[in-house]
């Protein structure tokens, strides 16, 4: 299952960057110019800055996508130090 949100910030390439530095010692990640990726045994992130929001795109391997929702948003919260609220879209 699939889970996608939009952060608004005018920050998503300085907090998507935090985070990649956050957790490249635990998992593997890759940068390009328009986005990063996270890889996590049983999910991808991608993280997307655009100039008035932070795309999120969890790509997840089992059904249950909640927890990684909300580890992915308070790991979001601790990089831009501040209370984003995620609408997640599933599909």
């Amino acid at each position: 299952m699939n889970s996608t949100t939009q952060l608004t910030t005018t920050e998503g390439k300085r907090i998507s960057k935090r985070l990649v530095n956050h957790w490249k010692h635990k998992f593997e990640v890759s940068e390009t110019e328009t986005h990063s990726k996270i890889f996590m045994p049983t999910a991808t992130v991608t993280l997307t800055p655009q100039e008035q929001y932070l795309d999120v795109l969890i790509e997840n391997q089992q059904d249950d996508v909640a927890r990684l929702e909300e580890v992915v948003i308070d790991h979001l919260n601790r990089m831009a130090q501040q209370e984003f609220t995620a609408e997640w879209q599933h599909s």
